[in-house]
């Protein structure tokens, strides 16, 4: 008989607010964490605009030593831990270390690294190249540094599935809890990519935005949306069984019913035309957490204002809900904070949590005159306020990996 898995605990660093409250407030407000790169000179780039984090300061969730030692994304999944476990109210001393795990992604580790360093070895040659660039850049040690931070023993991974990352890792963190490998698991992603490889990578592919204006580039489902914005943040929560949160008198915030995970096998960037890969994925979760698709309330959509995307996952949608998706509403996260790569369903799940707990769900921002073949409810103009039981947070990655959460109202 598998377990059933809720939610304890919640963290988030993001370009609009370095913790979970002034993240959602911000949301609730239409608030754009968009705006000029501050981190390069874009001067001969055609991108222009990031979703950058803003007043990020490690010192104040881990020693200066510890800090020096981590990379950005390391130092974001710290934060958005300690913020998780303090949350939770989760004592380690009281703990067996063995029975918390961490399930903590990202889609590419430390970009910066690597191009510090390869400046290093190519202007004063190979031994100049930083004793610690490996075990900084490589993208396993958010996990790793989260779990040395807090003394957490249990099962330590790290999903790596672009920008699926968030969504699986939370998505197997609740598998391994349902087995029994764990009792408490921190699961989520982060991410810190907006540098000159990372903006001049995703250019050469087309699927950024070359829009100026802040209020016009990240525009999910629009007719005029032209690429995603690169956003960077970290979204992590703790996920404990029933048994163990009830017996500590946790605070329950909601229940994890669902997961499915699927791949298109399709295209290296582009997903499935049909929305087929996408759609069975959220079947997949539906039929895990024993629901019908007239039970689904509210679905975070994967939004990132890509032309395919939108137009594929509203398909996926259809598919997935029938005659329900046209009675569900849907809205982007992405259109206010961008695309935070690894880091996306984290911070999309807590997006669920919040809006069951608030009967709120918020506006996609920038959404004015939806594109051809999106004609489903994607929260446009404001927020509603609305009785939230089941929500369904999808991710879809290059390389064709989906992946759908189902999130329940804890009764």
């Amino acid at each position: 008989m598998s377990r059933r898995v809720v939610v304890t605990g919640m963290g988030a660093i993001t370009p609009i607010g370095n913790d979970v409250e002034t993240f959602w407030e911000g949301l609730k407000e239409k608030k754009l964490g968009i705006g000029p790169i501050s981190y390069f000179d874009t001067t001969d780039y055609k991108v222009k605009l990031a979703a950058e984090v803003k007043g990020f300061d490690p010192k104040q969730y881990m020693d200066p030593k510890a800090a020096r030692r981590m990379e950005t994304f390391s130092q974001f999944a710290v934060a958005a831990t300690k913020e998780a476990l303090e949350n939770a109210g989760l004592d380690m001393e009281k703990e067996d270390p063995y029975r918390v795990g961490v399930a903590v992604g990202s889609g590419i580790g430390s970009l910066q690294a690597m191009e510090r360093d390869h400046k290093k070895l190519l202007e004063k040659g190979p031994s100049r190249v930083n004793p610690l660039l490996v075990p900084m850049m490589i993208s396993n040690m958010a996990a790793g540094n989260v779990a040395i931070q807090f003394g957490l023993k249990g099962k330590c991974i790290n999903v790596v599935t672009a920008c699926a990352t968030g969504t699986h890792s939370i998505g197997e963190a609740f598998r391994s809890i349902q087995y029994g490998e764990a009792d408490v698991m921190v699961a989520g992603g982060t991410e810190s990519s907006i540098t000159p490889l990372g903006v001049a990578g995703f250019t050469a592919l087309t699927a950024l935005s070359t829009s100026e204006d802040p209020a016009h580039a990240s525009r999910p489902f629009d007719e005029n949306r032209d690429g995603f914005v690169m956003g960077e943040g970290a979204g992590v929560v703790v996920l404990e069984s029933l048994e163990h949160a009830q017996a500590r008198g946790a605070k329950i915030l909601a229940e994890v019913v669902g997961y499915g995970a699927t791949c298109d096998a399709y295209h290296i960037t582009s997903p499935a035309e049909d929305g087929s890969g996408a759609a069975r994925a959220m079947t997949e979760a539906m039929k895990d957490a024993g629901i019908q698709p007239e039970d689904i309330d509210y679905v975070n959509a994967h939004g990132t204002s890509t032309h395919h995307n939108d137009l594929f996952e509203t398909k996926a949608i259809k598919l997935a809900l029938g005659d329900h998706a046209y009675k569900t509403r849907i809205n982007s996260t992405k259109s206010m904070i961008g695309h935070l790569l690894g880091a996306a369903g984290g911070v999309e799940f807590i997006v669920c949590v919040k809006s069951i707990q608030d009967g709120f769900i918020h506006a996609t921002a920038g959404l004015e005159v939806p594109g051809e073949g999106c004609d489903l409810d994607y929260t446009m103009g404001e927020g509603v306020s609305t009785d939230v039981r089941y929500a369904i947070s999808n991710s879809l990655g290059f390389g064709g990996h989906n992946g759908s959460l189902i999130v329940k109202r804890f009764e």
